[in-house]
Protein backbone atom coordinates (compact mmCIF):
# COMPACT_ATOMS: atom_id res chain seq x y z
CA UNK A 1 0.00 0.00 0.00
CA UNK A 2 3.08 2.08 0.76
CA UNK A 3 4.84 1.55 -2.52
CA UNK A 4 1.24 2.43 -4.27
CA UNK A 5 1.31 5.71 -2.16
CA UNK A 6 4.76 6.61 -3.02
CA UNK A 7 4.31 5.46 -6.47
CA UNK A 8 1.18 7.87 -6.65
CA UNK A 9 2.77 10.28 -4.82
CA UNK A 10 5.76 11.00 -7.32
CA UNK A 11 3.46 10.87 -10.57
CA UNK A 12 0.98 13.90 -8.83
CA UNK A 13 4.81 15.96 -8.63
CA UNK A 14 6.09 14.96 -11.77
CA UNK A 15 2.63 15.59 -13.59
CA UNK A 16 2.76 19.19 -11.40
CA UNK A 17 6.41 19.99 -13.09
CA UNK A 18 5.62 19.27 -16.74
CA UNK A 19 2.48 21.72 -16.47
CA UNK A 20 4.87 24.37 -15.20
CA UNK A 21 7.47 23.71 -17.32
CA UNK A 22 4.84 23.70 -20.24
CA UNK A 23 2.76 26.86 -19.03
CA UNK A 24 6.49 28.86 -18.32
CA UNK A 25 8.35 27.90 -21.24
CA UNK A 26 6.70 25.85 -24.09
CA UNK A 27 3.33 27.47 -24.19
CA UNK A 28 4.89 31.04 -24.22
CA UNK A 29 7.22 30.54 -26.55
CA UNK A 30 4.19 29.51 -28.47
CA UNK A 31 2.50 32.56 -27.30
CA UNK A 32 5.05 34.73 -28.44
CA UNK A 33 5.44 33.64 -31.81
CA UNK A 34 1.95 33.77 -32.45
CA UNK A 35 2.10 37.84 -30.91
CA UNK A 36 4.86 38.13 -33.62
CA UNK A 37 3.07 36.87 -35.96
CA UNK A 38 -0.16 38.33 -35.52
CA UNK A 39 2.00 41.53 -35.77
CA UNK A 40 3.10 41.26 -38.89
CA UNK A 41 -0.64 39.89 -40.19
CA UNK A 42 -2.14 43.18 -38.53
CA UNK A 43 0.10 45.28 -40.49
CA UNK A 44 0.27 43.57 -43.75
CA UNK A 45 -3.85 43.92 -43.42
CA UNK A 46 -3.41 47.71 -42.68
CA UNK A 47 -1.76 47.49 -46.04
CA UNK A 48 -3.91 45.56 -48.22
CA UNK A 49 -7.06 46.09 -46.77
CA UNK A 50 -7.90 42.43 -46.26
CA UNK A 51 -6.03 39.76 -44.27
CA UNK A 52 -3.85 37.29 -45.11
CA UNK A 53 -4.87 33.58 -45.32
CA UNK A 54 -3.63 32.48 -42.12
CA UNK A 55 -2.86 28.93 -43.36
CA UNK A 56 -0.54 29.78 -46.36
CA UNK A 57 2.74 29.99 -44.02
CA UNK A 58 3.04 27.17 -41.35
CA UNK A 59 5.37 28.42 -38.78
CA UNK A 60 6.04 25.31 -37.34
CA UNK A 61 7.70 23.99 -40.66
CA UNK A 62 11.41 23.07 -40.55
CA UNK A 63 14.28 25.01 -42.32
CA UNK A 64 14.16 23.32 -45.71
CA UNK A 65 15.31 25.45 -48.26
CA UNK A 66 13.08 23.57 -50.49
CA UNK A 67 9.83 24.10 -48.75
CA UNK A 68 10.63 27.34 -48.70
CA UNK A 69 11.36 27.56 -53.05
CA UNK A 70 7.83 26.04 -53.06
CA UNK A 71 6.51 28.70 -50.99
CA UNK A 72 7.65 31.71 -52.13
CA UNK A 73 8.69 31.02 -56.00
CA UNK A 74 4.89 31.64 -57.13
CA UNK A 75 5.17 34.94 -55.97
CA UNK A 76 8.07 36.15 -58.24
CA UNK A 77 7.52 37.49 -61.65
CA UNK A 78 9.08 38.42 -64.86
CA UNK A 79 8.68 41.87 -65.94
CA UNK A 80 8.74 43.31 -69.21
CA UNK A 81 9.20 47.07 -70.97
CA UNK A 82 9.10 48.86 -73.73
CA UNK A 83 10.66 52.01 -73.66
CA UNK A 84 10.71 55.23 -75.45
CA UNK A 85 11.27 54.68 -79.15
CA UNK A 86 14.59 55.73 -80.70
CA UNK A 87 15.70 55.63 -84.29
CA UNK A 88 17.92 53.10 -86.06
CA UNK A 89 20.39 53.29 -88.37
CA UNK A 90 17.97 53.07 -91.40
CA UNK A 91 15.55 55.84 -89.69
CA UNK A 92 13.12 52.86 -88.87
CA UNK A 93 11.34 53.31 -84.99
CA UNK A 94 12.17 50.94 -82.50
CA UNK A 95 10.82 50.98 -78.75
CA UNK A 96 14.04 49.16 -77.16
CA UNK A 97 12.95 46.51 -74.30
CA UNK A 98 14.19 45.42 -71.01
CA UNK A 99 13.63 42.73 -68.63
CA UNK A 100 13.49 42.00 -65.01
CA UNK A 101 11.93 40.35 -62.17
CA UNK A 102 9.19 41.28 -59.49
CA UNK A 103 7.46 40.67 -56.17
CA UNK A 104 3.45 40.36 -55.98
CA UNK A 105 3.01 42.06 -52.60
CA UNK A 106 -1.02 41.73 -52.50
CA UNK A 107 -3.76 39.60 -53.32
CA UNK A 108 -4.71 43.15 -54.80
CA UNK A 109 -2.65 42.74 -57.92
CA UNK A 110 0.42 45.24 -56.35
CA UNK A 111 3.88 44.14 -57.37
CA UNK A 112 7.16 45.54 -55.97
CA UNK A 113 10.40 46.03 -58.21
CA UNK A 114 13.60 47.77 -59.22
CA UNK A 115 13.10 51.63 -60.31
CA UNK A 116 15.94 50.88 -62.81
CA UNK A 117 13.63 47.94 -64.46
CA UNK A 118 10.92 50.23 -65.33
CA UNK A 119 12.70 53.92 -65.44
CA UNK A 120 11.36 55.55 -68.75
CA UNK A 121 9.01 52.65 -69.86
CA UNK A 122 5.82 53.58 -71.72
CA UNK A 123 4.88 49.90 -71.73
CA UNK A 124 4.90 47.09 -68.95
CA UNK A 125 4.14 43.51 -69.19
CA UNK A 126 4.01 40.84 -66.73
CA UNK A 127 4.45 37.65 -67.16
CA UNK A 128 3.25 34.97 -64.49
CA UNK A 129 4.86 31.84 -63.77
CA UNK A 130 1.94 29.97 -65.88
CA UNK A 131 3.18 32.21 -68.70
CA UNK A 132 0.04 35.00 -68.22
CA UNK A 133 0.99 37.86 -69.69
CA UNK A 134 -0.34 40.75 -67.58
CA UNK A 135 -0.89 44.38 -68.30
CA UNK A 136 0.36 46.52 -65.70
CA UNK A 137 1.31 50.77 -64.69
CA UNK A 138 3.34 52.31 -62.40
CA UNK A 139 1.91 53.18 -59.31
CA UNK A 140 4.85 55.53 -57.73
CA UNK A 141 8.71 55.08 -57.75
CA UNK A 142 11.52 55.98 -55.33
CA UNK A 143 14.77 56.54 -56.91
CA UNK A 144 16.26 56.88 -53.21
CA UNK A 145 16.08 53.24 -52.79
CA UNK A 146 15.48 51.93 -56.24
CA UNK A 147 12.47 51.46 -55.88
CA UNK A 148 8.71 51.27 -57.23
CA UNK A 149 5.71 50.08 -57.11
CA UNK A 150 2.84 48.65 -60.36
CA UNK A 151 -0.53 47.58 -60.29
CA UNK A 152 -1.47 44.89 -62.37
CA UNK A 153 -4.94 44.52 -64.23
CA UNK A 154 -5.12 41.39 -62.40
CA UNK A 155 -5.95 40.30 -59.09
CA UNK A 156 -5.58 37.29 -56.68
CA UNK A 157 -2.56 35.87 -58.13
CA UNK A 158 -0.20 34.05 -55.34
CA UNK A 159 2.05 36.91 -53.18
CA UNK A 160 5.08 36.84 -50.82
CA UNK A 161 4.34 37.50 -46.96
CA UNK A 162 7.30 40.03 -45.65
CA UNK A 163 9.40 38.89 -43.02
CA UNK A 164 11.41 40.68 -40.39
CA UNK A 165 14.39 42.00 -42.05
CA UNK A 166 15.66 43.67 -38.82
CA UNK A 167 15.95 39.89 -36.94
CA UNK A 168 17.98 38.33 -39.90
CA UNK A 169 21.71 37.57 -38.44
CA UNK A 170 24.60 36.67 -40.43
CA UNK A 171 25.10 33.13 -41.79
CA UNK A 172 21.26 32.78 -41.78
CA UNK A 173 20.28 30.57 -45.26
CA UNK A 174 18.57 32.88 -47.72
CA UNK A 175 16.89 32.24 -51.50
CA UNK A 176 17.33 34.77 -54.36
CA UNK A 177 14.44 33.82 -56.58
CA UNK A 178 14.14 35.95 -60.52
CA UNK A 179 14.42 35.86 -63.90
CA UNK A 180 18.20 35.83 -65.03
CA UNK A 181 18.80 35.99 -68.39
CA UNK A 182 15.28 36.36 -69.59
CA UNK A 183 15.18 32.57 -68.49
CA UNK A 184 11.93 30.78 -66.61
CA UNK A 185 12.17 31.47 -62.90
CA UNK A 186 15.20 30.83 -61.10
CA UNK A 187 15.69 29.95 -57.26
CA UNK A 188 19.82 30.14 -56.06
CA UNK A 189 20.81 29.58 -52.36
CA UNK A 190 23.29 31.60 -50.02
CA UNK A 191 24.09 32.92 -46.61
CA UNK A 192 23.59 36.60 -45.39
CA UNK A 193 27.05 37.79 -45.43
CA UNK A 194 26.54 41.13 -43.77
CA UNK A 195 23.93 43.91 -43.08
CA UNK A 196 23.96 47.47 -43.66
CA UNK A 197 25.96 47.58 -46.65
CA UNK A 198 26.25 50.88 -48.78
CA UNK A 199 28.14 50.24 -51.84
CA UNK A 200 27.63 54.03 -53.35
CA UNK A 201 25.49 52.59 -56.44
CA UNK A 202 22.43 54.46 -56.55
CA UNK A 203 22.55 57.56 -58.82
CA UNK A 204 19.92 59.86 -56.45
CA UNK A 205 21.59 62.80 -54.70
CA UNK A 206 19.50 61.46 -51.37
CA UNK A 207 20.19 57.56 -51.93
CA UNK A 208 19.65 55.39 -49.24
CA UNK A 209 21.94 52.67 -49.23
CA UNK A 210 21.59 49.37 -46.35
CA UNK A 211 21.46 46.73 -48.22
CA UNK A 212 21.58 43.20 -47.73
CA UNK A 213 24.39 40.98 -48.77
CA UNK A 214 24.40 37.93 -49.76
CA UNK A 215 26.75 35.23 -52.07
CA UNK A 216 23.07 33.86 -53.81
CA UNK A 217 23.82 34.07 -57.21
CA UNK A 218 21.99 37.06 -58.91
CA UNK A 219 22.45 37.79 -62.83
CA UNK A 220 20.69 40.54 -65.11
CA UNK A 221 16.98 39.76 -64.97
CA UNK A 222 16.91 39.15 -61.06
CA UNK A 223 16.68 42.99 -60.32
CA UNK A 224 13.69 43.40 -58.67
CA UNK A 225 13.55 39.90 -57.86
CA UNK A 226 12.83 38.43 -54.35
CA UNK A 227 15.16 37.31 -51.32
CA UNK A 228 13.76 35.16 -48.91
CA UNK A 229 14.48 33.63 -46.02
CA UNK A 230 14.46 29.82 -45.06
CA UNK A 231 10.42 30.02 -44.01
CA UNK A 232 9.79 30.95 -47.73
CA UNK A 233 9.18 35.13 -46.60
CA UNK A 234 10.34 38.14 -48.44
CA UNK A 235 13.62 39.89 -46.65
CA UNK A 236 14.68 41.71 -49.63
CA UNK A 237 14.70 42.92 -53.14
CA UNK A 238 17.65 42.24 -55.07
CA UNK A 239 18.75 45.25 -56.89
CA UNK A 240 22.78 45.34 -57.43
CA UNK A 241 25.73 43.21 -57.74
CA UNK A 242 28.99 44.74 -57.89
CA UNK A 243 30.89 43.52 -60.48
CA UNK A 244 34.02 44.41 -63.46
CA UNK A 245 32.26 41.82 -65.94
CA UNK A 246 28.70 43.06 -65.43
CA UNK A 247 27.76 39.31 -64.25
CA UNK A 248 28.15 37.85 -60.52
CA UNK A 249 31.10 37.47 -59.08
CA UNK A 250 30.53 36.69 -55.67
CA UNK A 251 28.26 39.25 -53.98
CA UNK A 252 24.40 40.85 -54.37
CA UNK A 253 22.31 43.48 -52.50
CA UNK A 254 18.93 43.65 -51.45
CA UNK A 255 16.96 46.29 -50.14
CA UNK A 256 15.56 44.95 -46.52
CA UNK A 257 12.23 44.11 -46.33
CA UNK A 258 11.07 46.16 -43.16
CA UNK A 259 11.98 49.26 -45.27
CA UNK A 260 10.49 47.94 -48.39
CA UNK A 261 7.22 47.14 -46.55
CA UNK A 262 7.31 51.54 -45.86
CA UNK A 263 8.43 52.37 -49.70
CA UNK A 264 5.17 50.06 -50.57
CA UNK A 265 2.64 51.60 -48.39
CA UNK A 266 3.45 55.46 -49.01
CA UNK A 267 3.45 54.84 -52.82
CA UNK A 268 0.20 52.93 -52.68
CA UNK A 269 -1.40 55.18 -50.35
CA UNK A 270 0.12 58.91 -51.45
CA UNK A 271 1.66 58.16 -55.22
CA UNK A 272 4.99 58.79 -53.20
CA UNK A 273 7.14 58.48 -50.16
CA UNK A 274 6.68 60.60 -47.12
CA UNK A 275 9.62 60.72 -45.52
CA UNK A 276 10.69 62.27 -42.52
CA UNK A 277 13.99 64.50 -41.75
CA UNK A 278 16.30 64.38 -39.03
CA UNK A 279 18.48 67.10 -40.11
CA UNK A 280 21.99 66.12 -39.27
CA UNK A 281 25.34 65.40 -41.39
CA UNK A 282 26.84 61.95 -40.21
CA UNK A 283 29.86 59.88 -40.33
CA UNK A 284 30.94 56.74 -39.25
CA UNK A 285 33.36 56.18 -35.66
CA UNK A 286 36.11 53.87 -35.55
CA UNK A 287 36.83 51.73 -32.58
CA UNK A 288 40.26 54.24 -31.63
CA UNK A 289 37.79 57.32 -31.54
CA UNK A 290 34.90 55.55 -29.92
CA UNK A 291 37.35 54.35 -26.98
CA UNK A 292 38.91 58.31 -26.87
CA UNK A 293 35.31 59.71 -26.16
CA UNK A 294 34.55 56.57 -23.12
CA UNK A 295 32.95 54.08 -25.85
CA UNK A 296 34.29 51.13 -24.87
CA UNK A 297 31.65 48.09 -26.13
CA UNK A 298 29.80 50.58 -28.32
CA UNK A 299 29.60 51.67 -31.57
CA UNK A 300 27.48 54.72 -32.82
CA UNK A 301 27.26 57.30 -35.38
CA UNK A 302 29.05 60.40 -34.98
CA UNK A 303 27.16 64.00 -35.39
CA UNK A 304 29.32 66.12 -37.19
CA UNK A 305 27.16 68.95 -38.22
CA UNK A 306 23.66 69.97 -38.20
CA UNK A 307 20.72 71.67 -40.38
CA UNK A 308 19.91 75.23 -38.74
CA UNK A 309 16.25 74.99 -37.38
CA UNK A 310 16.23 71.18 -38.15
CA UNK A 311 14.87 68.33 -36.25
CA UNK A 312 17.70 67.20 -34.55
CA UNK A 313 18.67 70.52 -33.74
CA UNK A 314 15.39 71.89 -32.22
CA UNK A 315 15.29 68.51 -29.84
CA UNK A 316 18.31 69.39 -28.74
CA UNK A 317 21.10 67.31 -30.28
CA UNK A 318 24.00 68.92 -31.00
CA UNK A 319 27.46 68.32 -33.38
CA UNK A 320 29.43 65.96 -31.40
CA UNK A 321 27.06 63.46 -30.41
CA UNK A 322 26.94 60.09 -30.74
CA UNK A 323 23.98 58.62 -31.73
CA UNK A 324 23.34 54.85 -30.38
CA UNK A 325 20.09 53.57 -31.01
CA UNK A 326 17.14 54.67 -33.21
CA UNK A 327 13.58 53.80 -30.68
CA UNK A 328 15.63 51.34 -28.73
CA UNK A 329 17.64 49.59 -32.11
CA UNK A 330 21.28 50.10 -32.17
CA UNK A 331 22.95 52.13 -34.54
CA UNK A 332 26.46 50.94 -35.60
CA UNK A 333 26.99 53.17 -38.95
CA UNK A 334 25.81 55.52 -41.07
CA UNK A 335 23.76 53.49 -43.53
CA UNK A 336 21.98 51.36 -40.42
CA UNK A 337 20.59 54.77 -39.15
CA UNK A 338 19.85 55.89 -42.94
CA UNK A 339 17.75 53.21 -43.10
CA UNK A 340 16.15 53.37 -39.76
CA UNK A 341 14.98 57.03 -40.18
CA UNK A 342 13.36 56.19 -44.01
CA UNK A 343 10.87 54.26 -41.96
CA UNK A 344 9.29 57.27 -40.66
CA UNK A 345 7.11 60.09 -41.82
CA UNK A 346 7.15 63.65 -41.35
CA UNK A 347 5.38 64.70 -37.91
CA UNK A 348 6.62 61.18 -36.35
CA UNK A 349 8.32 61.24 -33.19
CA UNK A 350 11.00 59.21 -32.47
CA UNK A 351 13.42 58.31 -29.61
CA UNK A 352 16.89 58.74 -30.11
CA UNK A 353 20.09 57.71 -27.48
CA UNK A 354 23.07 59.28 -27.58
CA UNK A 355 26.51 59.65 -26.35
CA UNK A 356 27.58 63.08 -24.73
CA UNK A 357 30.29 64.31 -22.04
CA UNK A 358 30.64 60.38 -21.19
CA UNK A 359 27.13 59.86 -20.46
CA UNK A 360 24.09 58.14 -22.12
CA UNK A 361 21.47 60.46 -22.84
CA UNK A 362 17.95 60.57 -24.50
CA UNK A 363 16.22 62.91 -26.62
CA UNK A 364 12.15 62.61 -28.59
CA UNK A 365 12.97 64.09 -32.19
CA UNK A 366 9.96 65.66 -34.03
CA UNK A 367 10.87 64.84 -37.53
CA UNK A 368 10.55 67.14 -40.18
CA UNK A 369 8.98 66.97 -43.78
CA UNK A 370 11.77 66.67 -46.42
CA UNK A 371 11.50 70.38 -48.57
CA UNK A 372 12.76 68.81 -51.96
CA UNK A 373 10.40 66.61 -54.14
CA UNK A 374 10.78 64.62 -57.15
CA UNK A 375 8.35 64.07 -59.96
CA UNK A 376 10.15 61.34 -61.68
CA UNK A 377 7.16 61.01 -64.43
CA UNK A 378 8.06 64.81 -65.16
CA UNK A 379 11.70 64.79 -64.68
CA UNK A 380 12.03 67.48 -62.43
CA UNK A 381 12.33 68.33 -58.56
CA UNK A 382 9.77 70.83 -56.68
CA UNK A 383 9.41 72.47 -53.62
CA UNK A 384 6.52 74.75 -51.82
CA UNK A 385 7.35 78.40 -52.26
CA UNK A 386 8.22 79.39 -48.50
CA UNK A 387 7.26 82.44 -46.34
CA UNK A 388 9.83 84.43 -47.17
CA UNK A 389 8.98 83.96 -50.98
CA UNK A 390 5.28 84.14 -50.68
CA UNK A 391 5.56 87.85 -48.84
CA UNK A 392 7.88 89.10 -51.72
CA UNK A 393 6.07 87.76 -54.56
CA UNK A 394 2.57 88.10 -53.16
CA UNK A 395 1.88 84.47 -54.29
CA UNK A 396 2.04 81.15 -53.86
CA UNK A 397 3.21 78.11 -55.75
CA UNK A 398 5.61 75.22 -56.29
CA UNK A 399 8.91 76.09 -57.28
CA UNK A 400 11.07 74.32 -59.93
CA UNK A 401 14.15 73.52 -58.28
CA UNK A 402 15.78 71.45 -60.90
CA UNK A 403 14.88 69.85 -64.68
CA UNK A 404 16.09 66.92 -65.82
CA UNK A 405 17.74 66.33 -70.07
CA UNK A 406 14.98 64.09 -71.72
CA UNK A 407 11.88 64.68 -69.18
CA UNK A 408 8.88 66.06 -70.11
CA UNK A 409 9.44 69.54 -68.59
CA UNK A 410 12.84 69.55 -70.33
CA UNK A 411 10.62 68.72 -73.77
CA UNK A 412 8.32 71.38 -72.95
CA UNK A 413 11.21 74.33 -72.30
CA UNK A 414 11.00 75.23 -69.03
CA UNK A 415 13.06 76.52 -66.93
CA UNK A 416 14.38 75.92 -63.30
CA UNK A 417 12.94 79.07 -61.48
CA UNK A 418 9.89 78.94 -62.82
CA UNK A 419 6.95 79.18 -59.95
CA UNK A 420 4.08 77.26 -60.94
CA UNK A 421 0.74 78.67 -59.62
CA UNK A 422 -1.73 77.43 -61.33
CA UNK A 423 -2.03 73.48 -62.72
CA UNK A 424 -5.36 73.05 -65.20
CA UNK A 425 -6.70 76.17 -63.95
CA UNK A 426 -6.49 75.04 -60.08
CA UNK A 427 -4.07 76.63 -57.68
CA UNK A 428 -0.62 75.22 -57.00
CA UNK A 429 -0.75 74.33 -53.76
CA UNK A 430 1.39 71.08 -53.02
CA UNK A 431 3.27 68.40 -55.05
CA UNK A 432 0.99 66.07 -54.27
CA UNK A 433 -1.74 67.68 -55.79
CA UNK A 434 0.38 67.52 -59.18
CA UNK A 435 0.94 63.97 -58.59
CA UNK A 436 -2.48 63.34 -58.15
CA UNK A 437 -3.47 65.55 -61.62
CA UNK A 438 -0.79 63.27 -63.26
CA UNK A 439 -2.01 59.58 -62.14
CA UNK A 440 -5.37 60.57 -62.79
CA UNK A 441 -5.48 62.31 -66.71
CA UNK A 442 -4.69 60.79 -70.09
CA UNK A 443 -5.12 64.20 -71.33
CA UNK A 444 -2.16 67.03 -71.46
CA UNK A 445 -1.77 69.23 -68.29
CA UNK A 446 -1.26 72.97 -68.99
CA UNK A 447 0.97 75.04 -66.28
CA UNK A 448 0.39 78.53 -65.61
CA UNK A 449 2.99 80.63 -63.27
CA UNK A 450 5.83 82.46 -63.32
CA UNK A 451 9.79 83.51 -63.40
CA UNK A 452 10.94 85.31 -60.49
CA UNK A 453 13.31 87.83 -62.30
CA UNK A 454 10.60 88.51 -65.13
CA UNK A 455 7.21 90.07 -65.70
CA UNK A 456 4.05 88.46 -66.41
CA UNK A 457 2.83 84.88 -66.70
CA UNK A 458 4.29 82.19 -68.41
CA UNK A 459 2.14 79.01 -69.57
CA UNK A 460 3.69 76.09 -70.94
CA UNK A 461 1.98 72.80 -72.30
CA UNK A 462 2.71 69.05 -70.92
CA UNK A 463 1.74 66.35 -72.56
CA UNK A 464 0.80 63.24 -71.73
Amino acid sequence: MNQHIKTAIVSFVSALIAVFLYTHFVMKRVFVDEVNRAKFIAFDQFIFGRAHDSQSIDYKDNQSLTAAARRSMPSVVSIKTRNESMTDFWNAESAPQTSGSGVVVSPDGYVVTNFHVVEKSKQISIITQDKEEISAVIVGSDPSTDLALLKMEKINLPFAFFGNSDSLEVGEQALAIGFPFKLDCTATAGIISAKGRNINILDSPNSIESFIQTDAIVNPGNSGGGLFNARGELIGINTAIVTQSGKYEGYSFAVPSNLVKKIVFDLKTFGRVHRGLLGVNIENINVEQAKSIGLENERGVYVSGLSPDGAAEKAGIKAGDVILSIDNIKVKSYPELQELIARYRPNEVVKMEVWRNQRKMTFHITLMEQQTISIIEWGCDLRILNSEEKAKTGKSGLLVLSVYRGGKMAESNIEPGFVITKINGQKATHPDQLLQIIRRTDKNITLEGFYKNYEGSYYYTISK
